[in-house]
């Protein structure tokens, strides 16, 4: 029964920087397959996938959008993402789940710095891509020195299966360069290439069938040793009909066998009215249907499923049962977190392309909705882990982390229309991290009051930049049981979320050399008390140096506007590279601070009348002294002060 049930499917995500046309190219897919009476406009704010207020006022995505469709006998699962740097955690979860992607680069604008970022995380997915170039209507639009840009900056020379004869103003559909009518030489050449026996065949003279030809470029696509590249103008509906047709021949069926176990990923969550929590999970092995108790592998729980739904922008339709390789919006599983898998832990792995570099405090206007608006930062954090929502009772204060100021104003407005509170982030802060100056050891004796015992003995090492936290233990189980150790080894990020400044410590070896138990007096949770104070006090004994986050810039501007940028740069205690000028424009690049440029797009715009553009991603911390960077108070209470640190860790003191 369930395989009668199983259909050809395509699940795929358009991908790109922002506004080069994601949303207008789903509009267009909705229209072409007859999901829609006309295309939306994102000006207008009448895109189906857009559909939240602030998207539609504001004309971006903030967050990805499910939309499912056929075209010729196939359904089509996309997902639209949003463009902008300030929710490329969203873009982040949806990475795991298509089976190929669309990456849509503008004509006009080419190659830009997230454009980059997307590919090198595709290319770590081992998806097949396709390269659609958008825009070739508008002036300026500069196809092949778009092509030769995703050469040079992304090394990969993709193949076009279409040509253009016009672009920029009026402009005629492409053609396309391989059909059974049209076959370009090119292309027979590019596919006879990969294959031993086909490449002799061609070479002594033989006739090969298009069918056969066309068989291997889908094998070639799908091993991603080909890229292939189509045109089009998403605002025009030119070339989307090939689009489509490239989706349903090319990219691969979503596969999956829904006669195995269950074996599915939780990758967003939403809320609904009258049902509550809704899981958006992609099935990779099995099904999930109504009123099915399902095993979540990651809490190691089980609940029972109310309703399976199909996902739509904005609404779901009760389809009752979901199989491998579909996309569904599962009710009933109220514990469920985004990064869940829901039975069998076989699902791709989480690739990162995005870290917050700020924080804001998060307050009511009001200060009677200051529970209220505590609860609505749980659930928003709850669909986007990225936030890191803290609640710090002690101070009354509640933070998020953040990507940038636009996020902070959409935050703002999802609070007051979503939830009804009207609330403001602010002193936004750059996050700085610690990391140890020296080497050195830190000692914890913890057997008072009793009953309690651990002593630990921690050897505290530098690591190398971006290295992160290693441990390990050379402690005998005989002096330390194994169960211990293993509380230990648990407690070590906890310990390092405050360093003796206020800052998470990072990029450090720490090795447990010493240490013993009591037979009698101890418990595992002694390791856990007694872990954060021994490495305070490590901490103190090597001092720690300041980290801040470093971003990797490019900005393009008139050469008259060159000697004063690179003072600005130079103010901001950044660094360039020497600068390529060409037609009377330069192309700048290097590295700056974030504390000291997170406002600079804003200033470089008025200085360059809107002219010049910027793009940016984060490359990385560096070291930076005490006077240029922030120093905080410890949140809570230190494990330093070991009196009322064990007290509290005791639940004895409120």
């Amino acid at each position: 029964m369930i395989h009668n049930l199983q259909k050809s499917t395509r699940n795929i995500a358009v991908i790109a920087h922002a506004d080069a046309g994601k949303t207008t190219i789903t509009e267009q897919f909705l229209y072409f397959s007859g999901q829609i009476r006309q295309p939306g406009n994102i000006d207008q704010g009448t895109t189906q996938t857009d559909y939240l207020p602030v998207e539609r006022e504001r004309g971006i995505s903030v967050s990805s959008a499910n939309t499912s469709f056929h075209w010729k006998n196939t359904r089509i699962n996309l997902i639209d993402t949003p463009g902008h740097v300030d929710f490329s955690a969203d873009v982040e979860r949806m990475l795991r789940v298509p089976d190929a992607m669309i990456l849509v680069i503008s004509a006009v604008e080419g190659v830009q710095a997230q454009t980059e970022i997307l590919w090198n995380a595709l290319r770590e997915r081992h998806i097949p891509v396709l390269f659609f170039i958008n825009k070739i209507d508008r002036i300026g639009a500069d196809t092949e020195s778009v092509i030769q840009a995703i050469t040079k900056e992304l090394y990969i020379r993709p193949l076009p299966l279409q040509e253009i004869r016009s672009e920029g103003g009026n402009i005629e559909k492409p053609t396309l360069l391989w059909s059974v009518e049209n076959r370009s030489p090119l292309i027979v050449e590019q596919i006879v290439e990969s294959d031993e026996i086909l490449l002799n065949r061609y070479l002594e003279g033989n006739q090969i069938a298009f069918e056969e030809l066309d068989s291997q470029l889908i094998r070639l696509i799908q091993n991603r040793t080909i890229y292939p590249l189509l045109f089009g103008s998403a605002k025009l509906g030119i070339g989307i009909e090939d689009l489509l047709n490239f989706v349903v021949r090319y990219f691969p069926d979503s596969g999956g066998d829904p006669a195995k176990p269950l074996s599915a990923l939780v990758y967003g969550i939403s809320h609904d009215k009258t049902m509550g929590k809704i899981a958006h999970v992609r099935l990779f092995n099995g099904a999930i249907s109504n009123r099915e108790i399902i095993f979540n592998a990651t809490q190691g729980t089980t609940e029972k499923v109310t309703q399976v739904r199909r996902i739509f922008p904005g609404r779901y339709e009760d389809i009752g049962i979901a199989l491998a390789g579909d996309l569904a919006g599962i009710s009933g599983l109220n514990s469920v977190c985004v990064g869940d898998i829901l039975g069998d832990a076989d699902v791709p792995i989480e690739i990162k392309i995005t870290t917050p570099l700020m924080f804001a405090q998060v307050k009511a206007v009001n200060d009677k909705y200051y529970p209220a608006l505590a609860a609505a930062l749980q659930e928003l954090s709850a669909e986007d882990p990225a936030l890191e929502f803290e609640w710090l009772r002690e101070d009354a204060e509640l933070q998020i982390k953040i990507m940038g100021w636009i996020q902070m104003e959409v935050l703002e407005r999802i609070l007051a229309d979503r939830f009804g509170i009207e609330a403001k982030l602010e002193n936004p802060t750059v996050i700085y991290k610690e990391t140890p100056a020296s080497t050195g050891e830190g000692f914890v004796r913890y057997w008072m009051p009793k009953p309690c015992w651990a002593i630990m003995k921690f050897r505290i090492e530098q690591g190398e930049r971006g290295s992160g936290v290693i441990y390990k233990s050379v402690v005998p189980i005989n002096k330390i049981l194994q169960k211990y150790q293993n509380e230990v080894e648990k407690s070590i990020n906890i310990a390092l979320k405050q360093g003796i400044k206020g800052w998470e410590v990072t990029d450090l070896r720490i090795t447990l050399v010493e240490g013993e138990d009591h037979s009698v007096h101890s418990r595992a949770g002694d390791f856990t008390v007694a872990t954060p104070m021994g490495i305070m006090d490590g901490l103190i004994n090597t001092g720690t140096t300041l980290l801040e986050p470093m971003i990797r810039y490019k900005i393009e501007a008139h050469e008259d506007l060159l000697g004063a940028i690179t003072s600005d740069i130079t103010r901001m205690r950044g660094t360039f590279n020497s600068p390529g000028i060409h037609h009377g424009k330069f192309t700048l690049t290097g590295e700056m601070p974030l504390s000291t440029s997170f406002d600079y797009p804003v200033k470089l715009s008025s200085r360059s009348g809107g002219k010049a553009r910027i793009s940016t991603r984060f490359s990385g911390y560096l070291e930076c002294t005490d006077e240029q960077g922030i120093l905080r108070p410890y949140k809570g209470i230190s494990p330093l002060d070991t009196a009322k640190y064990i007290l509290k860790a005791r639940k004895a003191l409120q």
